[in-house]
């Protein structure tokens, strides 16, 4: 009973909280265009003239007391294919507009912008958001959770913008079959944000506490269409791509070898807001790789999802528990195995439904007897009370077609591994409140592989108070082969209580103290680790954040560890150790062509010994087309023998070059002296059609001490998008 006495709270909660909408009398009418519309970034067709105006936003930071500084007008129209939008951004100051890159999804933060937040069904927690910054690159991504918006979504629109010395100009037409709707609903939740980075103010159409992002979908308004949006048409679209590929294996001694390959998606809308997704022989040698980063932790690291067939509608899969108790990671899916052929239907079934079924099939790995696997994943969420949800998930990786039937690959390969779990996720109609609950059983041949897995937090946050308790238990016996479960055998308490401070007149918009503690214990309740902390924030009102923190630690090993991970002795699982740091983060105002970041920590370590660590992030721009980036990490480890002192660099270059808008080039070398390699990406794309690519990716992996190449590789890769 006490492992769901926090689960019974939350539904307590969801139905007190429940209300309505709390912007409903935020209403912006969109009537049929009287003439055409040319998406030029001007806005001087008559057609606009005769439409209706948001304007009088609200500032939401630094401070969300009263009206914006910066007048913005924001104007709607639609006809039988598409929905219009105009938006005019005026300045007070000089017309130096601050943009990273022409590169589409760019970084909230680093760009002036505007950014829509469309909800069509009117769930308050999903949706779509479109958007540009200053210089027109495009944003658009599928909202989940009632704020949050997945960016690697794309789909066929188009738009402009232009730029003077008082103002800057939006423009964009949206075709009705690149969005979901339900047919002859007249009302839909809206909102608009504009972030200027010269007065450093945040703005938003409706209201919106400075504690939540201006996506919260609580706080939407509500677009009134003159007539019902035209009936959902089929939406069928076929994307092929072909590609060649020169590999060579310099570890193996390998020839290089030249690789053909074809294979492609298709996606189908089996209704209005349901699509079906299909892809065969995938290939995803145009995804970005995953960023180093120095490894000083006794469990597995996350490294996120990149590839596209796992990210429409991810929130369905991705989200369901807590980033380190995933009973579904795709990652597990196809790294070193060959992907045959997938499926995925997702989407909204109804207004409160919601569903997303995915298949996928692997191949066999001769060298290793790896057998052929199916992985199969159902989730279902519905919605309750004003945003709350009641998820349920079912997770299947089977395995067949062995290569032999030995018990040994039956024993390393399981014939199965199952999950099933049921989760409930709060949020309150005002976004005060927030909450989940869940409880995982996974199924499995080996009788030590069938165990429970159950965690529940509660947390709420205004604009002077936070506040968060959380509690999970993980049994030693559960199993999760396709999640991410990197710690076993486990129950944790922690929580978080925190304060601001709002000076008045002062270059420093807020500050105030958060006090952090995690306590973990094993499943008889004997205390094996804390991590205790103290931080102060500093919000200044350019932007800039200075942070200070002082931290308390403790760990009884409960396996052995070397504490560099240079692959040198371990220390004995049983040992204890207790240490103290301190350390701060400071990241500079984005307004400045050249940015930087600062964090440090030092203190004590393992075996009474003293580690030190300094990260730095610089970047410089040379707007809107070259972007420079360095990241540095340095850590400097003193410990007895037979560790002794050890120091070591990772050190991250980036170049991004956006030529236009639809040509772009990127290169990414990375130097990893801990795990001795050196590795460089370089990434040429033309977007010559919407959502159609030419790529051109080379990679370069080498071993250093000694110094020893390993691999590269080349790819030419075409995409096209044939759309009906």
């Amino acid at each position: 009973m006490k492992h769901i006495l926090l689960a019974l709270i939350f539904i307590h909660f969801s139905g007190i909280l429940e209300a309505q909408k709390k912007n409903e009398s935020f209403r912006l009418n969109i009537k049929k265009t009287t003439g055409p519309i040319t998406i030029d970034g001007k806005g001087d067709d008559p057609a606009w003239k005769d439409t209706d105006v948001a304007k009088d936003f609200f500032m939401v930071l630094p401070m969300d007391d009263g009206p914006a500084q910066e007048p913005t007008e924001i104007r709607m129209a639609y006809d039988e294919k598409n929905f219009y939008l105009l938006a005019t951004f005026y300045h007070s100051g000089d017309a130096k507009y601050t943009v990273e890159s022409l590169r589409r999804d760019f970084s909230f933060g680093k760009n002036d912008n505007f950014l829509l937040f469309l909800d069509p069904f009117n769930n308050q927690t999903t949706g779509f958001s479109f958007g540009a910054n200053a210089y027109g690159a495009q944003w658009d991504g599928t909202m989940f959770n009632g704020s949050n918006i997945d960016l690697n979504w794309d789909s066929k629109w188009v738009s402009d913008s232009s730029a003077d010395n008082d103002k800057w100009v939006f423009e964009m037409a949206v075709p009705f079959k690149s969005v979901r709707y339900e047919e002859g609903v007249k009302e839909w939740g809206i909102n608009f944000s504009r972030l200027d980075l010269k007065s450093s103010e945040k703005s938003s159409w409706t209201p919106v506490p400075r504690q939540f992002p201006t996506s919260s979908m609580a706080y939407n308004g509500t677009l009134v269409w003159e007539e019902a949006p035209p009936k959902p048409r089929l939406n069928f679209s076929v994307i092929p791509y072909v590609l060649g590929e020169v590999t060579q294996n310099k570890a193996n001694n390998e020839e290089p070898e030249y690789m053909p390959k074809i294979g492609g998606d298709v996606k189908f809308s089996l209704t209005p807001s349901l699509n079906l997704d299909v892809t065969i022989n995938p290939d995803f040698s145009q995804v970005e790789v995953d960023r180093q980063i120095t490894n000083l932790d006794r469990f597995e690291l996350f490294f996120p999802e990149r590839r596209q067939f796992f990210l429409e509608n991810g929130d369905l899969f991705a989200n369901f528990g807590y980033p380190t108790i995933r009973p579904f990671f795709s990652r597990r899916i196809g790294l070193g195995v060959p992907i045959q052929a997938g499926a995925r239907v997702s989407g909204n079934l109804t207004d409160s439904w919601r569903v997303g079924l995915m298949d996928i099939q692997t191949g066999s790995i001769d060298e290793t007897g790896l057998p052929s696997q199916n992985f199969g994943v159902l989730s279902l969420q519905k919605k309750v009370f004003s945003r709350s949800s009641i998820g349920l998930m079912l997770v299947n990786k089977q395995s067949f077609n062995y290569l032999n039937e030995s018990d040994s690959l039956r024993i390393e390969y399981p014939e199965y591994n199952r999950n099933l779990g049921v989760e409930y996720n709060l949020a309150s109609s005002n976004n005060l409140w927030n909450g989940k609950a869940f409880v995982l059983k996974s199924f499995s041949p080996d009788d030590n592989a069938n165990g429970i897995t159950q965690a529940a937090h509660l947390e709420y946050q205004n604009r002077k108070w936070s506040w968060h308790v959380q509690e999970e238990w993980v049994s030693d016996d559960y199993s999760a082969e396709v999640g991410f479960i990197p710690r076993r055998g486990y129950v944790n308490f922690n929580g978080y209580l925190g304060h601001l401070f709002f000076p008045k007149d002062s270059k420093i918009v807020s500050h105030g103290p958060v006090l952090n503690s995690s306590f973990y214990f094993n499943e008889n309740f004997r205390r094996t680790d804390n991590l205790n902390y103290i931080l102060y924030k500093l919000e200044f009102r350019n932007r800039s954040s200075l942070n200070f923190f002082v931290s308390d630690d403790y760990v009884e090993l409960l396996a052995p560890f070397d504490p560099t991970r240079l692959g040198k002795e371990q220390l004995e699982a049983g040992t204890k150790h207790q240490w103290n740091a301190f350390g701060w983060m400071f990241a500079s105002k984005p307004q400045n062509l050249f940015t930087y970041t600062f964090d440090a920590r030092f203190g004590g370590y393992y075996a009474g010994g003293n580690r030190t660590s300094l990260t730095t992030e610089l970047g410089y721009r040379f707007q809107p087309y070259v972007s420079l980036s360095a990241n540095l990490n340095y850590n400097h480890i003193d410990l007895p023998a037979p560790w002794n002192t050890n120091e070591f660099w990772l050190i991250g270059s980036e170049v991004d070059i956006t030529f236009t808008n639809k040509l772009f080039f990127a290169t990414l070398f990375q130097y990893n002296e801990q795990s001795r390699n050196f590795n460089l990406n370089s990434r040429f794309q033309w977007r010559y059609a919407p959502a159609s690519d030419l790529f051109l990716v080379y990679t370069n992996n080498q071993m250093i001490d000694p110094f020893m190449p390993r691999d590269w590789s080349l790819t030419l890769k075409f995409t096209y998008w044939f759309n009906k």
